[in-house]
């Protein structure tokens, strides 16, 4: 039998830590990966950063980049529009079975009432890393309240990807404010038992963001060429 990893944990870490990087574009589309001097800035060994970079790899956030090297991949504009329509059906699914599970668990009432609150405490000098995470912790809130496992477990393999793309929109501080008026409603709706209006206020929210975040990465590419 193949002996199993000592260091299961340390890899994670060390994945989350290079997921946030690239998130919220510390490291950079196209920015070259120097496996030793990104071992030596995280204080661990080569080893579990190489472990970490080739889970981005099989998961497309890093590419192969000369010999045994890796660099950040590029946002594709089209590639996110894609994910955004799949996300929008999804999103409005899980607000809607929210809204019809929200008289009967208080927990999960509670878990979006603080994501929201918490979202909405953000400001000015809210680091892009943690908009982010606020930004996914209200959504998987809604996923959680929804009753139906298979939404989060379908949603899980693309956050990465959507994370990338959330840094696009949420380094805009105009698009901070009314991200979380959308967020609002969508929870109002939700939170009120109106299964209906919470589908079409989640389709419209990621609509929006989708649109958006092509718009933003089109004028980039454009502004490079």
């Amino acid at each position: 039998m193949i002996p199993l990893d000592p260091l299961p944990n340390l890899i994670d870490q060390v994945y989350e830590r290079i997921l946030e990087a690239i998130s919220d574009r510390t490291l950079r589309p196209g920015q070259r990966i120097r496996q030793n001097e990104l071992a030596d800035r995280l204080g661990v060994s080569r080893q579990p950063v190489s472990h970490a970079l080739h889970l981005l790899h099989r998961q497309g956030l890093v590419a192969e980049s000369g010999k045994r090297g890796f660099e950040v991949t590029q946002l594709d504009p089209a590639r996110i529009r894609q994910l955004y329509e799949v996300r929008g059906a999804i999103d409005a699914l899980a607000a809607r079975l929210a809204a019809a599970r929200a008289g009967t668990d208080a927990a999960g009432r509670a878990r979006l009432d603080a994501a929201l609150a918490a979202g909405r405490r953000s400001d000015r000098n809210t680091s892009l890393a943690e908009l982010i995470v606020l930004d996914v912790d209200f959504h998987r809130a809604i996923y959680q309240l929804a009753g139906n496992p298979v939404i989060e477990e379908t949603m899980a393999p693309q956050w990465p990807h959507m994370r990338r793309s959330m840094a696009t929109v949420l380094s805009e501080l105009d698009y901070r404010d009314s991200a979380w008026a959308e967020h609002a409603d969508i929870a109002g709706h939700v939170l009120s038992g109106n299964a209906k209006a919470a589908e079409r206020a989640a389709l419209a929210h990621a609509q929006t963001a989708g649109r958006m975040t092509e718009e933003r990465l089109r004028a980039t590419d454009a502004a490079a060429a």
